[in-house]
Parts: C-alpha cells; structure tokens; sequence
C-alpha cells in the first residue's frame, strides 16, 4: 500500500489539516528555522555562544528531520509521537538557551513552537484513535 493509501486509512480528528496545508505551513516554516538555526550553529562555530546552547537545536533539527522517516517511511505511528513530543520539547529549550543571547532567534520560534504544538496534539490524536493498528 502506498504511503497517501496508508495515510488515508488512519484513523484521524476531524479537525486534521490537508496533507496539502501541512505541506504549505512547513515550506513557510522552513526558512525560517534555516535562518534561525543557522544563526545560531555560525554563533556557536564562532565562539559568540557555547557550544551548549546549540545543543537543543542539533536535538530538534535530528527529532525534526527523522519524523517523516518514522511516520511514512516507517509507519509507526507510536515512534512519531514520542519524536513530535521531542520536536516540542526542544523548541521550548531552544527558546530558554538562546534567550540571555539573542532575543530574535527566541522570537522567531514563535510560529513554529505554535504549529508544532498543534502537530503534537493531532500526532498523539491520531496516536490515541489508532493504538494497536501500527
């Protein structure tokens, strides 16, 4: 079965974004955390910032990168909610370590901190109304 028939076949909220508008809001979102991120990976190559406030971003930038292999690649469904909760969690900490130093990469997590809570509650819905199925 391909990836869009497995999708289609899971059990999800009502209120589930179109495959289409979750891929509009991650191509806005995109630029934005390369610009972010990599500011603060050149800060952290140059010195400006420990290397320990880079840390959180390394972990979200992996967590991120691997959801899509763990959710369509893998098809596990549990595996990806444990990642979006990581995603989730890291955004929070990359906010609290950057903050004393750069108060517009804190700023700008803002909208991606919004979506991806909004991921993680329908990641662990679709977790919830399909337990044993994955």
């Amino acid at each position: 079965m391909d990836w869009m028939t497995w999708y289609n076949s899971l059990a999800k909220p009502s209120w589930t974004p179109s495959p289409a508008t979750i891929g509009l809001i991650w191509t806005i979102l995109y630029p934005l955390i390369v610009i972010s991120f990599g500011f603060v990976f050149v800060m952290a190559f140059r010195g400006k910032v420990g290397w320990i406030i880079a840390v959180p971003f390394a972990i979200n930038l992996v967590a991120n990168i691997l959801f899509m292999p763990f959710f369509s690649g893998m098809r596990n469904v549990p595996l990806s909610a444990v990642d979006i909760v990581i995603v989730w969690g890291t955004i929070i900490w990359c906010v609290v370590a950057i903050w004393p130093h750069y108060r517009w990469v804190a700023f700008a997590q803002v909208p991606y901190f919004v979506w991806v809570s909004i991921a993680t509650v329908l990641q662990l819905s679709i977790t919830a109304m399909n337990w044993g199925q994955s």
